[in-house]
């Protein structure tokens, strides 16, 4: 059972009853990440999700984590380019204790300095930990490539020099200008009452007072075609191609995941088949399609030898012309589209990820997730559609690339 519901101060709610489980996950999203920064804010969004945690009005950063303890729950956030998601996951008879300790953490957070000096080692030590992983360096840097350094292009971390500089006054400031009502969604699904869940927000963040958030920076939506290579002493070279994608909104977006999913999306894929088996350059090699809410782009990456990387990005570039000129079979089809389908289903066997999956599309969209109709969207796909969109995309003269390695050199 799926209820939309408005506080009275306009916080957008949707409630998702699902029968036969025993526990609750509650999320509170935000519109707001890395996309949305400007060049001096960037790593902001994820470093106010931090310092939320570091203690509020009625409870030190220790308590907050004793009372989550006490009642068995399970309490978190993440940061992604278009917005912020702060959850806990409770059994049924917690879930009003368990929310309260959420909304606290969202609301009355008081931001003292000495704990963001503290919170900004652990963020910067979380930045050393990505730079020491070549594959996340060669991810960031191929959408930099493909967007640019702002927008999508931005890293969700941020630099160093930037979380350095953040103080209370800079998250007190980022807060008001996106964590506005207008920006908030409240997602809950699991054992939920749905009458007691509406209590249960309006008592907590009903008394919100009403706020509009800035309107955010225009940002950069296609492919600039851009080419890096990035040294690092490390025993891969990590190569990867952008290609256009579309939005997570676009019907033709299905399209592209089968198509993904044939290139090189498991161990049966054309990419894992030639690079991997017959060639043995890579041990990991996949494609992928990223989508946000007005575009997307699509990923090819494979971890190689330094000394075999060109060799393995000559073999990717034919399979893609080979797949672009020729298309897929009708088994590839079939195959391809059951594996999505049963991915989708997989992954929407648990209360957290049906709470990110309504909150996440009300909040981009304004719209109700309808399950029914996405699987019904996926049964009705057809090989002729998947073909056109291979057609239409995968432009070998039209892409990003990103090569990081020791001595290595552009791929293009």
């Amino acid at each position: 059972m799926i209820v939309k519901y408005k506080l009275k101060n306009g916080i957008t709610c949707i409630f998702n009853k699902i029968e036969g489980v025993f526990s609750v996950c509650c999320g509170i999203l935000v519109k707001a990440g890395s996309a949305y920064e400007t060049p001096e804010e960037n790593g902001i969004s994820h470093f106010l999700e931090h310092v939320n945690f570091k203690g509020t009005k009625k409870r030190s950063a220790f308590e907050i984590s004793s009372d989550i303890d006490n009642l068995g729950a399970q309490i978190n956030a993440f940061t992604s380019k278009e917005f912020t998601c702060f959850y806990v996951k409770s059994i049924g008879e917690h879930f009003a204790k368990s929310f309260e300790i959420l909304s606290d953490i969202f609301v009355n957070s008081v931001y003292d300095e000495e704990e963001l000096v503290k919170e900004r080692g652990v963020v910067l030590e979380e930045i050393n930990m990505y730079e020491d992983t070549p594959d996340e360096v060669c991810s960031d840097n191929l959408a930099g490539c493909y967007f640019g350094k702002t927008g999508y292009g931005a890293t969700i971390l941020g630099p160093s020099k930037n979380v350095n500089g953040f103080d209370r006054k800079a998250v007190l400031n980022y807060k008001n200008k996106y964590y506005t009502t207008d920006n908030i969604v409240i997602s809950i699904a699991g054992a939920i009452d749905v009458e007691n869940a509406k209590a249960v927000c309006e008592k907590y963040l009903g008394e919100i007072a009403v706020t509009k958030g800035e309107t955010p920076p225009v940002i950069n939506l296609k492919n600039l075609e851009q080419h890096v290579s990035i040294e690092k002493d490390v025993q891969q070279a990590h190569v990867a191609l952008a290609f256009k994608g579309t939005s997570l909104t676009d019907r033709e977006a299905d399209n592209y995941s089968v198509a993904c999913g044939v290139l090189g999306g498991g161990m049966s894929s054309r990419l894992f088949q030639t690079v991997r088996e017959k060639m043995g350059l890579c041990y990991s090699v996949y494609s992928y399609i990223t989508s946000y809410v007005n575009c997307g782009f699509t990923t090819v990456y494979a971890g190689v030898s330094l000394n075999g990387y060109q060799k393995a990005f000559d073999a990717i570039m034919k399979e893609i012309k080979e797949l672009k000129s020729k298309g897929i079979t009708q088994k590839e089809f079939e195959r391809t589209r059951e594996q999505i389908k049963s991915s989708f289903i997989f992954t929407q066997e648990s209360t957290a990820s049906q709470m990110i999956l309504f909150g996440k599309y009300l909040l981009l969209t304004g719209k109700i997730f309808d399950i029914e109709k996405r699987l019904n969207d996926i049964n009705n796909l057809s090989l002729k559609g998947v073909n056109d969109t291979i057609f239409e995309s995968f432009e070998t003269d039209k892409l990003s690339t990103c090569i990081v390695g020791k001595n290595v050199k552009r791929l293009l």
